[in-house]
């Protein structure tokens, strides 16, 4: 999940008139926390994390409150809040006031692509605010929909019907959960969840349900994300400024997802493809320096610059200029690898050669081209490299890659520093 929490969740289901909880920011004032009391009789604050970091509440980390000496006490031990959960970690920046949902139900909601069924695939129980997994399989229903027709009123009420769920909300969900599918399909949404739905009583004794909490996930190379005009830092946990570099060019045709995985690694390794990311990170290991994927077909201007970006914060400390991906069937690879070559040409011009050795291994349209544009480079650089093609296996391209590290660690890199007439190879 890239972006938890009703402070901007409650805008982006305003969008479909989804009904939420009343919710302040942590810019809030004494008169407005009090009067947001004086509404509702109880409030929850919460911390404001970046990205999505799970189990807060069973770390004490949501707070309640009945009077404002309360809600200021719980402000102040919640407003900088650290929280770790598995390997995931994140520090609040602040915190949100919202209104306590008194419901005697509470519902459970989930919209994301599903590899099984190969189709969004909807999420959905009545024994919601609990986490999912505990609940037994008859209780939950998970049901594929064709996202052409969308989410249909009958495939929300089929599905509770199944699970056994109270009549009295059957109504009210059949109404308001078919929206969450056009706030997801319209806004580039690939995983949207509320949990939990509690179903408020109104005046009349009919129920709405109210959205207490909101996650989701989002597609950010597709268009319409960008509708929706949302900050680039709510996207990230702990941006670095390498990755906060990269993401400035997400505007721009062609993929750009980078994650910073071992700071003090030896193997920078510009990947196409998800597939071949998922591979090259695992066995990789630590010395690999980052996880990417610049699939997509980036223009040449695209690629200059993404390598550059690499280039200027790892280049120095790096052993193997790892370039690899799976056979592109779209991808330029001659103005990808012109792009790359460019951009390191400019760069030992900026800051001066750097002991290195290069190893590649792709597939795909203007492969042969490519190659003899980016050999043509790195001779007149004299730095030495390993070409592979699409009839290599890419696990030992990745393979030959580690070996290539551990030869420079034990002595390559000075041999290869002497061969290019430069002093020092540290």
């Amino acid at each position: 999940m890239q972006l938890t929490g009703m402070l901007h969740g409650s805008k982006l289901l305003d969008h479909v008139g989804f009904p939420t909880s009343e919710i302040l920011g942590p810019d809030a004032s004494e008169d407005d926390i009090q009067a947001l009391i004086d509404r509702h009789g109880l409030i929850f604050i919460k911390p404001l994390f970046r990205g999505g970091v799970g189990k807060k509440g069973k770390a004490g980390l949501i707070g309640k409150a009945r009077d404002l000496k309360t809600a200021l006490a719980e402000k102040e031990r919640l407003y900088f809040a650290e929280h770790r959960h598995g390997n995931a970690y994140a520090k609040a920046n602040g915190v949100t006031f919202e209104a306590g949902i008194p419901a005697e139900h509470e519902v459970y909601f989930s919209i994301t692509d599903d590899t099984r069924y190969r189709a969004p695939t909807m999420t959905l129980t009545h024994r919601g605010g609990v986490d999912i997994e505990e609940l037994d399989k008859s209780e939950i229903a998970n049901v594929p929909f064709e996202a052409l027709t969308g989410l249909k009123a009958f495939v929300v009420a089929n599905a509770l019907t199944d699970i056994g769920a109270p009549r009295e909300i059957i109504s009210p969900l059949v109404q308001h959960l078919p929206k969450l599918w056009e706030l997801m399909h319209h806004y580039g949404m690939t995983t949207l969840e509320l949990n939990p739905i509690r179903m408020r009583v109104d005046k009349g004794g009919r129920l709405t349900p109210v959205a207490c909490d909101f996650k989701c996930g989002f597609d950010r190379d597709d268009p319409r994300v960008s509708r929706l005009g949302l900050p680039n830092h709510l996207f990230a946990s702990d941006i670095s400024a390498f990755e906060q570099e990269v993401n400035q060019l997400r505007t721009h045709q062609g993929q750009s997802d980078v994650f910073v995985i071992n700071e003090n690694g030896t193997i920078l390794a510009p990947t196409f493809g998800g597939g071949a990311n998922s591979l090259v990170t695992e066995v990789l290991g630590d010395a690999a320096i980052i996880s990417s994927d610049f699939g997509g077909n980036p223009p040449y201007e695209k690629m200059k610059s993404v390598a550059s970006i690499c280039y200027r914060h790892f280049l120095k400390q790096t052993n193997v200029l790892f370039i690899i991906g799976g056979k592109s069937n779209n991808t330029d690879i001659h103005e990808t690898f012109r792009g790359m070559g460019d951009a390191l040409r400019e760069h030992f011009a900026a800051y001066g050669p750097t002991p290195l050795y290069v190893v590649v291994g792709r597939g795909g349209p203007n492969l042969v081209r490519g190659m003899g544009n980016l050999a043509e480079t790195l001779d007149s650089l004299g730095v030495p490299y390993r070409f592979f093609g699409f009839d290599s296996a890419i696990s030992e391209v990745v393979n030959y890659a580690r070996k290539v590290d551990g030869w420079m660690r034990e002595g390559g890199r000075q041999q290869i520093a002497e061969a290019m007439g430069i002093r020092s190879a540290a």
